[in-house]
């Protein structure tokens, strides 16, 4: 072999190993698009259950995120808490904990579990350490569904089909939103002035779907919120079930959470 060769050789052989290390380094540093054996658990909001994540979930699975909907009972935050933390229980690996609405402080609560890596709040309430929906929403005009509301002899509250139709899913379909009405789970009323005792937002990564034409929960608010636990947000055009009306969009935020979940 010439010293020419030798030469050459030994340059290829330099540039190859100099190429492995930088691909290697921008691997270890670059996320990772690599779901499987990432879980997500969903979490529905008041007036609901675990079907309102339908047309979010197909499209986690196509990913292959393992997919479980909490069926919350919706009688307080610590019956709830603790339903999702069952859930929670069960998995194998990371999980990305999602919240819708009510959802939201409910996930704010069970979202210090050690196996949840990120949260993902979907037009949903985030509240500090000592804070309940009732204190997130005082000296706050009250919303224009408040009269809609339904208590029963239990002090379970459900919403009227009007308010449904007009507030709680105005932009999908009407036999749909016929849907919803009939089959809401109701709500107990002393939900509201439950209180998250430790927050999650302040030591786990956080993402936010704001949904702009939400009559439910006010878009702004949900902005002021999202900001004040720093969350990455993802800005929507729909009423308060964006889930529903705009499933990829949640899917996207809920895909990228899972991306940083360890």
């Amino acid at each position: 072999m010439t010293t020419q060769l030798k030469k050459f050789l030994g340059s290829v052989l330099l540039l190859g190993g100099l190429f492995a290390v930088q691909s290697a380094a921008f691997a270890q540093a670059a996320p990772s698009d690599d779901l499987t054996g990432k879980n997500v658990v969903l979490i529905h909001g008041a007036f609901a259950d675990g079907s309102s994540w339908d047309k979010v979930i197909p499209l986690l699975e196509a990913r292959g995120l393992h997919v479980v909907a909490v069926q919350n009972p919706l009688s307080s935050l610590a019956d709830d808490v603790a339903a999702t933390r069952r859930v929670i229980a069960q998995q194998n690996g990371p999980v990305i904990l999602v919240g819708h609405s009510w959802g939201g402080v409910v996930l704010t609560e069970a979202g210090n579990d050690d196996k949840v890596g990120s949260l993902v709040y979907v037009a949903a309430f985030a509240p500090d350490n000592g804070e309940s929906i009732a204190d997130i929403t005082k000296n706050k005009p009250a919303p224009v569904w408040a009269g809609e509301l339904r208590k029963d002899s239990a002090g379970y509250l459900t919403l009227s089909t009007q308010a449904v139709l007009d507030d709680f899913a105005q932009d999908l379909p009407l036999p749909q939103k016929r849907l919803i009405a009939a089959t809401q789970q109701p709500w107990a009323a002393g939900c509201i002035d439950d209180q998250v005792t430790n927050a999650a937002w302040h030591h786990k990564p956080a993402y936010f779907v704001v949904s702009g034409r939400d009559r439910m929960i006010d878009p702004a608010l949900q902005s002021e919120m999202a900001k004040h636990i720093n969350a990455k947000i993802t800005r929507v055009d729909t009423s308060h079930v964006a889930m529903l009306s705009q499933p990829q969009a949640v899917a996207d935020t809920i895909i990228a959470a899972a991306r940083v979940a360890q």
